[in-house]
Order: C-alpha cells, then sequence, then structure tokens
C-alpha cells in the first residue's frame, strides 16, 4: 500500500469519526477549513457516540500499528484527558491470524531446519494472534513443551510507513490542536517508535526474559519461562509453556480458595523489587501478560509472560523517585520540590516555593481519602503534570514506571480491593533508602568500581601531568588572547581619539572658511580663495577611512 493510498485512508476515518473536533479550526485557513467540511467521507459519518470511543474505534479500524499507538498512548495520562486516556486502555490487540504456511516458512528460515526436524509436534494452528506477532504450541524432542512465537511477515515496511505519518499527524497535531504544543506529539510519537521497533526483535525479548528469570531465581514472588536460545533468533522465540490461571479470571481463583490478599501484596511486592532492587522491570505488566501458578492456594506465585517492554532506572533516578515517594506520603511537599530541582527534573532556576504550592494544592485533595483508596500512579501522574508547568521534560523510563505502577495497582486491587498499597510499600522505600547508605552498602560500592579504579591508577600521574599541561597551554592560550584583545581595545581607543582630535580640526576649519567670508556676500562663487581651501581642508578631515 502507497503512503498516499494510506494517508487518504486514514482522512477518511478521521472524518468518518469526525475526529476534526479535536482541531482547532480558526487556525486553519479558509480553503483547508472548507475542504475539511465538503470531505466526501463526511456524508457516512458514524453514530453518535462520546469522543473518546469514537478516538478508539478509529485507531482500530486503522490496524494493529494504530492500535498498539493507542495503548501506549493511554499510559500518558500525565498528558490525555481522563475519559480518552480510559477509554484507549480499553483497546484490545485481537488481530486475525496470518497463514499457517507463513508461519512455518519464517520458522523454517530463521533456525535453518525443517518444523518437523525441529519439533517432535507443532500445532499449526496458533494459540494466539496479535499486532506484531503470533504463538505456536509445539514440544521438543526432548520432550519439553514450548511456545514459538513468530513474528509477522514483512510487519517492519508497514510498521516504519505508518511511523513516517504519524510523524506528520504528530506535527499538524501540534500546530492545530488546541493545547497540541503541550501533549508533546511528535516525542510521544518519539517514544512509541522506540517501544514498537524493540518488540520486532524477539532475540531482546528473549534476553530480557533470561535477565528477570535471573534476577527471580528460586523466588516464590513471581516465575519466568525458560528461554529456548537454541530455537531462537530475531524474527522466532521458542520458550517454556507454561500452566497457570488467568490472574483476571476471579472465580477460577477463587474456586482454588487462592489467598488474593497475600496475592495483591506479592503483585505490589514484585514491582518494587524490580525498580529499586534491580532496576529492570517488566513494563507491560497488563492483565494479559500475566498467570497465577495456584498449585499451593495458600503460598500462590505470578507467571509473567511477553517481556519485549523493559523499563531500566539510573541510580539516581531510584534515589530521587524513591525519597520523592515518601516525602509525597509525608506531605513534605518542601522536600519535593527540592528533589526535583536537586536532581535536574525541573530547571535549575525554578522557583522551590513555587513548585512546593503547585504540589501541595494537587495533593491534599488527594490525601483526605482513606489511605486505602490513595492511588500511587495517580500521584505519580499528578506529580508528573504539575512538573510539566515547570518544564519538567518526562524521560521514558518515568513514563514506563508510572505505567507499570498503573498497571499492578489496579491489578492488585482487583484482586483485593482493600489492598493497603501504601502499608506494603512504605517500608520497603523505607529500608531501601536506608540500606543504600548503609556502611555495608558502601563497602561494596567500593568493592565493584575498585577493578576500574586500580585499573586506571597506574596511568593518574600521566593523566595528571597531562591534565597540567593542559591547563598551562589553556592559561597561554588565554594571556595571548587577553593580550590581542587589549591591543584591539586600545588601537580602537587610538582611533576614537584620533576621529575626535579629526572632528574638532575640521569643524575649526569649517567655522574659519566661515568666518573669512565677506560681509553680505550674495554668491558661493564671491568667496575668498581661503575661505574655499579651509573648506576643503574641513572635508578632507571628515571623509571616512577604512582605518
Amino acid at each position: 500500500m502507497s503512503q498516499i493510498t494510506r494517508l487518504i485512508t486514514i482522512l477518511r476515518t478521521v472524518g468518518r469519526y469526525r475526529l476534526d473536533e479535536f482541531i482547532d479550526t480558526e487556525r486553519l485557513g479558509a480553503v483547508p477549513r472548507l475542504a475539511l467540511a465538503l470531505a466526501p467521507w463526511r456524508l457516512h459519518t458514524a453514530e453518535e457516540l462520546p469522543r473518546a470511543v469514537r478516538l478508539r474505534r478509529a485507531l482500530e479500524e486503522l490496524g494493529p500499528v494504530f492500535i498498539k499507538f493507542g495503548q501506549m498512548l493511554s499510559t500518558r495520562r500525565d498528558l490525555l484527558p481522563t475519559d480518552i486516556a480510559d477509554e484507549l486502555a480499553e483497546l484490545q490487540d485481537n488481530v486475525p491470524p496470518f497463514p499457517e504456511q507463513q508461519s512455518i516458512a519464517i520458522i523454517e528460515k530463521g533456525l535453518g531446519k525443517p518444523v518437523a526436524e525441529l519439533f517432535a509436534s507443532f500445532e499449526a494452528r496458533p494459540m494466539a494472534s496479535a499486532s506484531v506477532a503470533q504463538v505456536h504450541a509445539a514440544t521438543l524432542h526432548s520432550g519439553e513443551k514450548v511456545v514459538v512465537k513468530v513474528i509477522r511477515p514483512d510487519i517492519e515496511p508497514i510498521i516504519r510507513q505508518d511511523l513516517a505519518l504519524m510523524y506528520s499527524l504528530a506535527k499538524l497535531v501540534a500546530r492545530y490542536v488546541p493545547d497540541g504544543r503541550r501533549l508533546r506529539p511528535v516525542e510521544v510519537v518519539a517514544d512509541y517508535e522506540l517501544i514498537i521497533l524493540d518488540e520486532l526483535d524477539l532475540g531482546r525479548e528473549a534476553a530480557n526474559a533470561c535477565q528477570l528469570r535471573r534476577n527471580f531465581e528460586n523466588s516464590k514472588l513471581v516465575y519466568i519461562p525458560q528461554v529456548y536460545w537454541d530455537y531462537t533468533c530475531r524474527n522466532v522465540f521458542v520458550m517454556e509453556r507454561i500452566s497457570g490461571i488467568p490472574v483476571t479470571d476471579m472465580a477460577a481463583l477463587e474456586a482454588r480458595g487462592t489467598d488474593l490478599k497475600l496475592l495483591a501484596e506479592r503483585g505490589v511486592e514484585i514491582f518494587f523489587t524490580q525498580v529499586f532492587r534491580d532496576s529492570f522491570f517488566h513494563a507491560d505488566m497488563h492483565p494479559g501478560n500475566i498467570f497465577v501458578d495456584a498449585t499451593d492456594p495458600a503460598d500462590p506465585t505470578y507467571i509473567a509472560v511477553d517481556c519485549a517492554i523493559i523499563g531500566s532506572l539510573s541510580d539516581s533516578d531510584q534515589y530521587y523517585m524513591a525519597r520523592n515517594l515518601l516525602s509525597i506520603f509525608r506531605r513534605d511537599y518542601r522536600e519535593v520540590a527540592e528533589l526535583h530541582v536537586e536532581c535536574g527534573w525541573v530547571p535549575p532556576q525554578t522557583r522551590v516555593q513555587d513548585f512546593e504550592s503547585a504540589m501541595r494544592a494537587v495533593c491534599e485533595p488527594v490525601f483526605e481519602r482513606p489511605i486505602g483508596e490513595i492511588s500511587f500512579g495517580q500521584l505519580l501522574i499528578y506529580l508528573f503534570r504539575t512538573a510539566r508547568r515547570f518544564d519538567m521534560h518526562i524521560q521514558p523510563s518515568l513514563v514506563l514506571l508510572q505505567k507499570t505502577m498503573l498497571n499492578i495497582e489496579g491489578l492488585g486491587r482487583q484482586l483485593y480491593p482493600g489492598l493497603n498499597l501504601w502499608d506494603t510499600a512504605k517500608p520497603f522505600l523505607e529500608n531501601w533508602v536506608q540500606e543504600r547508605y548503609s556502611p555495608q552498602s558502601f563497602i561494596r560500592r567500593l568493592q565493584r568500581q575498585a577493578p576500574s579504579w586500580l585499573e586506571q591508577l597506574p596511568q593518574l600521574p600521566d593523566v595528571m601531568l597531562d591534565n597540567l599541561q593542559q591547563s598551562r597551554d589553556i592559561e597561554i592560550r588565554f594571556s595571548q588572547q587577553q593580550q590581542r584583545v587589549d591591543d584591539l581595545q586600545k588601537r580602537n581607543a587610538d582611533k576614537v581619539r584620533r576621529q575626535r582630535r579629526q572632528m574638532v580640526a575640521a569643524l575649526a576649519c569649517l567655522g574659519a572658511a566661515i568666518t573669512v567670508f565677506p560681509d553680505g556676500w550674495q554668491r558661493l562663487a564671491d568667496a575668498p580663495l581661503v575661505s574655499w581651501v579651509l573648506a576643503g581642508l574641513a572635508l578632507a578631515l571628515l571623509w571616512p577611512r577604512d582605518s
């Protein structure tokens, strides 16, 4: 499909679902306004529905790439109105499967062997199909039951084509939609580009799964299926087939007598452990990716799949995020403001007292609710939304953190509505901050850095000498530059003084020329010769020179 045909399809969908109501038509010229009003597809508009529903249906009609974009957009609650964010969160990634023979051909080309040689059994009919890939059940010759994930054929050119159009639409949104610049549409599309292109590399997803599995080895909190690297490449990924109850199947969990309170609390613990202990967190923990092993109902374990999207925080972001959350719940808004300036999330010239006041106005109404109803994720949204007014640029890692927290919180309260997130999180955060600056932690960090320091130690004298030489060179260059500036200033001063003397002399000559004119002269030609000479001398003195 050519870009022009695709663009026409997008415009037709925009018109049919009347998405032009999001556009500030006053900023359009007369011709574009007329063209928009007379567009032929407006004759067959969709039924009267709320704007958020029409936007969701338009994205569903535009296909997998736009559905995925809508899902990602729903996580940007710091940017979107609540009704639109809620509706986009309902987007389902149910896409018709691609033909079985294509899937088999991709597997055989990627792994270099026939399917019959690779697997003892292979179910050609897919178990599930999504926008980027679909999965098949299979059994290895060694007896292990596995799932085979296969990237859709020719999906990358389609994604790149739609991304190019999204960037064009984003620039139009920034220009013509009210508050378009505040929504930062180009930045949002850039974030989406990173996420969607990463999902096309199943080798990256397999590596992420291995890291998460290692982080929670021998843990009762969460189980990550095993990766089979001999059967994995860029567009094919084989992992252990798990058996569990979908986390949304409350009837099955209750029928097993599962300890739902413990399960909800473990979800919160998993999140904070990934973020603050490992700085490596599963950032796509929506219910479709989470199952429960309820073999022992009193000691249930989560099972997480689909590790394509992973978030990570720097050491400083970890520390400041933990302290920010603690300060917010202590209602210490001054510390929140100071932390934002200290860690560089807002410009250094930000007035701390102004930011403190803004945070107080946002958070105090939230804290009037019972503690069990306070939403951690919503507080983060308020925090980021308020910080944007002070020119805070949200980093993709913080957006993923916010999204994951909202998912975990919603999941936890679905399992156990009485979940007190703060009681579960506060001790973890306090212990983490305390442990981070304990003597033992300080020694561990010294030990971790010691090899690098020891490696550089023999080079230290040379580095110091080089720095000293560079300092001398800089000092000499500065001195030379200063001398040139002084010389230039002196020449300019001399030139000004010379020009002033010439001006005075010229005025004196001109005055003398006028003085010697005969009284009552009628014609310039009657002026004596001396007047002409003095006037000519005055003109010569006033004539501009190059130097």
